[in-house]
């Protein structure tokens, strides 16, 4: 059975060509984190990218837990990097690979220095625009164990992430004056609007923050900030907030405990979504994803390859393993992610087994041995 059944697919596509507030709220896609509505009858194939600097590692560290667990995922591996081009696999044939088995696994991809060569997209741009991957979803929560300035966070920051700043529009008009446009369009304004408050509902969150910088750019940010007014009118039942984006930064760091689910354009969404991993224990406990119609792609929550650590085993493959269990329960075995996650969470809280990320001296591997000692198989699969 597939991920999604084709003539529901086909509706979806329908409905986003769908222009308006009130028809968005009836036709655009709803989020639907737990997947398919039925088990599925055999195992699922997922793509699987490992990325680059330690990312293999990470990826290597699930392909151990599902082994152990005999999860029914089968992998389907792309060697896909912008920093070995010579080696990667072609861009279509890797999006294609995503959109025939809806879901993906993917390591963090490194950014070239392009400034000599004249190209303007990064590979990660030109994946998400190929499959629309418009909703970056990052969920953003304490660990027990893990011991920070801040505890008791739990957030969502969901960012747009196909226009903005990284529309990769630019250009030199006379030597020594550079044009970079910010692109902002109501469509799709609307639609990162839509996916929040319906993330909220769907998920007994009670309030939806809209960040922005409307204050100064008055038709961009404006924009955006007005469709998410717009949409917050449909969800009497969830508190809608303003707050503008050096603010929000302050308050993270202040009080991040009143965030609940937060609303960003793109490159805000960036900064704050490192900023509130590096209150909850930094890049290596943060799981993320990105979302299209049909499609879902899982990667860790902040962008960091830690190049300087590769093959010295002692990167932490939490926010990798979170990953993996997120992509379980999208698919529908939510009691092999749970049991994931709660192995993690045992782990963590024994303190006994830690990264050195996170205060310990253990290797990759050792923590990934620790995680595997502490799964619990469900009672009914």
């Amino acid at each position: 059975m597939s991920l999604l059944a084709r003539n529901f697919s086909k509706i979806l596509v329908q409905a986003t060509q769908t222009a308006g507030v009130r028809s968005l709220h009836s036709s655009l896609p709803s989020l639907n984190e737990t997947g398919i509505s039925e088990r599925p009858d055999t195992r699922i194939t997922c793509t699987l990218i490992p990325g680059d600097g330690v990312g293999p590692e990470l990826v290597y560290s699930v392909q151990e837990v599902f082994k152990a667990a005999s999860i029914p995922v089968d992998f389907e591996s792309y060697f896909f990097s912008e920093v070995n081009p010579t080696l990667s696999a072609p861009l279509d044939d890797v999006a294609k690979s995503i959109s025939k088995n809806r879901v993906c696994l993917k390591g963090i991809l490194a950014t070239p220095d392009y400034s000599h060569t004249g190209e303007l997209q990064t590979l990660n741009m030109k994946l998400r625009n190929s499959l629309d991957l418009y909703a970056n979803v990052v969920h953003v929560k304490s660990l027990p164990g893990v011991k920070r300035r801040h505890e008791d966070i739990d957030c969502v920051i969901i960012r747009e992430q196909t226009e903005g700043e990284y529309s990769a529009l630019e250009h030199e008009s006379v030597k020594g004056v550079v044009e970079c446009l910010k692109i902002v369009t109501a469509k799709k304004s609307q639609r990162i609007a839509k996916f929040a408050f319906d993330y909220a509902t769907k998920n007994n969150r009670k309030k939806v923050t809209a960040v922005h910088k409307a204050n100064i750019m008055k038709l961009g940010d404006g924009l955006f900030l007005r469709s998410c007014e717009e949409m917050a009118k449909l969800y009497p039942k969830i508190e809608f907030e303003r707050m503008i984006v050096d603010n929000c930064t302050m308050q993270m760091v202040s009080k991040p405990q009143q965030f609940d689910v937060m609303v960003t354009p793109n490159l805000y969404g960036n900064i704050v979504d490192n900023l509130a991993s590096g209150l909850v224990g930094g890049a290596g406990v943060v799981a993320g994803a990105s979302y299209s119609a049909n499609c879902v792609v899982f990667e860790p929550g902040a962008r960091h390859t830690y190049s300087e650590a590769v093959g010295k085993n002692v990167a932490n493959p939490t926010a990798m393993l979170l990953c993996s269990a997120k992509l379980l329960r999208h698919v529908n075995l939510p009691q092999y992610g749970d049991m994931i996650r709660n192995a993690i969470e045992q782990v963590l809280k024994d303190g006994k087994i830690r990264t050195k990320d996170i205060g310990g001296q253990n290797s990759t591997q050792e923590f990934t041995y620790a995680v595997i000692n502490n799964l619990k198989m469900p009672s009914r699969v």
